[in-house]
């Protein structure tokens, strides 16, 4: 049997890149007398930007740590040790770097075991421990604490979660066995499932100790010392800590169902994490710890060599990393200043666009229309969603008053955009009509200007090409819900010149959006993968299956909704608008499907009703649709359209729309809601062999999203 040392020894030599995390003892005289106190920082000797995390050197070094205040404790010489981080950080958990580089299941069972065997040590000391939450926890940082005997945290606190589901994990260091046995089943499934499923929600420091995760809350200024006279207080018996009691009955069993329930919704079963976790759950309702600690070692190995946990690693590593860093942007000195912006048009989109800017960039934002009574609409949204930040308590009185005075509407472009930097226009998606807009700014906007179009697929050197300076057009083009979805797709036209294109970026930045530079190709790169994906859907119904079939095919995808409910969330008319301009620039894979046409003719806004509170086939839509008798099962309809999709992906990186496939799946990502545990598309299409039976290779190379070689 390893010693956790030669277990760590090993899983270290694997991992040489390690950002090591060091366990600082230092002993104090505990205020009121309450005796003398061991405290451990954690700390990897860098600033918050480099959150502190556990690899393998770094829990071997809390070990180490542990063995000099255990051996303290059983000497006498200490009352009480606390764990504790350094400022602004508490602990982020496993160093995901270092799971990347596991390739055998034995090496991912030592690292679940590595760390629970150093954790659960914390709750079998000679005397009492403290976890002090004084910055962001999550994952194995939240875990550690949970081994404690005591916690508080502090009201500062920004984030706090057990994210693991999300990535393609479970809580794997005693999350899944120890929170539902110190909060329940219910707050505990809430927690590590549904926070996780929905898009990682982060708790506050003041739900932490609400949920009773923590036992005491106190303010950030003096958290650590509010904790130390707390602990004093404790130790001496003039603090008692209750906890309710756990139900262990029906309330239990209840909570993981509801769990099934939300996992379901989420993943429809695509993904394994959350049935794992609530395996676990389920199976800590008698309160045996070291039973659930074991189930944990298992699920956290079987999820590391899995393809999932890869896709979401790389997910995850893509959003944080190459979002930051978008590739093929130009020198980001080339950028111009923008401290004006125009928007060409006050309709939805463009008042979106308009508070959007409003509240980033902080600078004068004019709108512009056809008539006045449009104008003055679109301005009284923005001055509308600018109360309501002001009602949450979002922005104070004063920042409400500076933004609603940025924001004006004018009928005449030339007074509104003779000094704009910047002018986007959101105008009717026609191409006639873009480009008399873009005529029109451009003989009043200064020559520096750069103009950018919001256009979904047409196609942006085309908008340019009537102008004097086509060097200063680029797309822009952004996903709905704007305040939302992350994406911008940077369009670079056959014209557009590097400073134009840089300041485009640096604006993105501003905007804090994920920006991805296409190159001028019909429908860019979001709208042209959920065509084809929506129109071979649309194909088989035309042709014969069933809408009920064609929709329950993709349900293993786990996307986050289905592709009717989606055309319905974009408009039929928007689908078959940009299925159109596809058509016409690729007839052979992009064809107009005359059922879509005829729900859009009828007027129809979607092919559902909800009158039962669920959707079903409206009965109108039904009567419209002409089918052929060609019926296809589930899987017959998923190969067709996974193949379509691996397809025009081929083609699309071919024809250097985008760098690279990681630019595809970021874009999937952060415009269209795919889940991490695909890792956007390209991961998942390598793992089932679609890319290999289309286009006679992986997109990427393995070990990257996928278990090395």
């Amino acid at each position: 049997m390893s010693t956790t040392a030669e277990l760590l020894k090993g899983a270290a030599e694997l991992f040489p890149d390690e950002v090591v995390t060091s366990a600082h003892v230092r002993h104090f005289e505990l205020p009121a007398g309450a005796g003398r106190f061991a405290l451990i920082t954690l700390d990897n000797g860098f600033d918050h930007t480099k959150p502190t995390t556990f690899g393998p050197q770094s829990l071997a070094n809390l070990n180490t740590a542990i063995d000099q205040v255990e051996a303290e404790a059983a000497n006498g010489e200490i009352v009480g040790v606390g764990l504790t981080g350094k400022p602004f950080i508490f602990a982020v958990g496993a160093d995901l770097k270092g799971v990347e580089l596991l390739k055998k299941h034995e090496e991912a069972l030592a690292i679940g075991k590595g760390g629970h065997d150093v954790f659960k040590r914390l709750s079998s000391l000679a005397v009492p421990t403290f976890a002090y939450y004084n910055g962001a926890a999550m994952g194995g940082g939240v875990e550690v604490g949970l081994h404690c005997t005591y916690r508080t945290v502090s009201k500062a606190l920004p984030a706090f979660s057990l994210p693991e589901v999300f990535l393609g994990l479970v809580p794997g260091w005693g999350g899944c066995a120890i929170l539902p046995n110190l909060i329940g089943a219910e707050k505990a499934v809430s927690v590590i499932i549904e926070n996780s499923l929905n898009q990682n929600r982060q708790l506050k420091g003041k739900q932490v100790f609400e949920l009773g995760i923590a036992d005491a809350l106190f303010e950030g200024a003096d958290f650590l010392e509010q904790s130390l006279i707390w602990t004093a207080s404790v130790l001496n018996g003039t603090t008692t800590v209750e906890r309710p009691e756990v139900d262990r009955g029906e309330a239990w069993d209840q909570a993981v169902a509801k769990g099934r329930f939300v996992a379901d919704s989420k993943v429809h079963g695509a993904a394994p994490a959350a049935y794992r976790a609530l395996d676990i759950i389920e199976a800590a309702k008698d309160g045996d710890l070291q039973k659930g600690f074991d189930a944990e070692d298992q699920a956290l190995a079987d999820l590391i060599m899995g393809g999932e946990l890869r896709s979401g690693i790389y997910a995850f590593n893509l959003v944080q990393k190459r979002g930051k860093r978008p590739a093929g942007a130009p020198d980001k000195s080339l950028a111009r200043p923008v401290t004006k912006v125009g928007v060409v048009g006050a309709g939805l989109m463009a008042s979106q666009l308009a508070l959007l800017f409003l509240r980033r960039l902080e600078v004068p934002v004019v709108l512009t229309d056809i008539d006045q009574e449009r104008v003055d609409k679109g301005v009284g949204y923005v001055h509308a969603e600018i109360e309501k930040l002001l009602g949450k308590g979002r922005i104070n009185q004063d920042k409400a008053n500076r933004l609603k005075g940025l924001v004006s509407g004018v009928l005449d472009k030339a007074e509104g955009f003779a000094d704009a930097d910047f002018v986007i226009e959101a105008v009717f998606e026609e191409m006639s009509v873009k480009q008399k807009v873009f005529a029109e700014v451009e003989a009043v906007a200064p020559a520096h200007a750069i103009l950018a179009t919001n256009t979904s697929s047409l196609s942006v050197s085309e908008m340019a090409s009537k102008l004097k300076h086509p060097e200063r057009v680029v797309g822009f083009h952004f996903f709905n819900p704007v305040a939302i979805l992350p994406l911008l797709e940077i369009v670079r036209g056959e014209q557009t010149d590097d400073a134009s294109l840089a300041t485009a970026f640096g604006v993105a930045k501003k905007l804090k959006k994920t920006a991805v530079l296409t190159k001028d190709a019909p429908a860019f790169v979001v709208n042209r993968i959920l065509t084809r994906f929506m129109g071979e859907i649309q194909n088989v119904i035309d042709e014969g299956t069933s809408v009920e079939t064609a929709e329950k095919a993709i349900e293993p995808l786990g996307l986050p909704m289905s592709p009717l409910v989606l055309l319905e969330l974009v408009g039929p008319a928007i689908g078959l608008h940009v299925s159109e301009t596809l058509n016409r620039s690729f007839p052979e894979r992009f064809k107009v499907s005359p059922n879509l046409k005829a729900v859009v003719e009828a007027g129809k806004r979607g092919f559902y009703v909800y009158d039962s509170g669920k959707p079903e086939l409206d009965p109108e839509v039904a009567a419209l649709l002409k089918q052929g008798d060609t019926v296809l099962t589930e899987e017959q309809v998923r190969d067709r359209v996974l193949d379509a999709v691996a397809q025009e992906i081929g083609l699309m990186l071919e024809e250097g729309v985008v760098a690279e496939a990681q630019d595809i799946d970021l874009c999937l990502i952060t415009g269209a809601g795919w889940p991490f545990h695909l890792g956007g598309i390209t991961p998942y299409l390598d793992r089932e062999g679609v890319s290999e039976r289309v286009n006679g290779k992986r997109f990427l190379a393995q070990g990257v999203a996928s278990v090395p070689a």
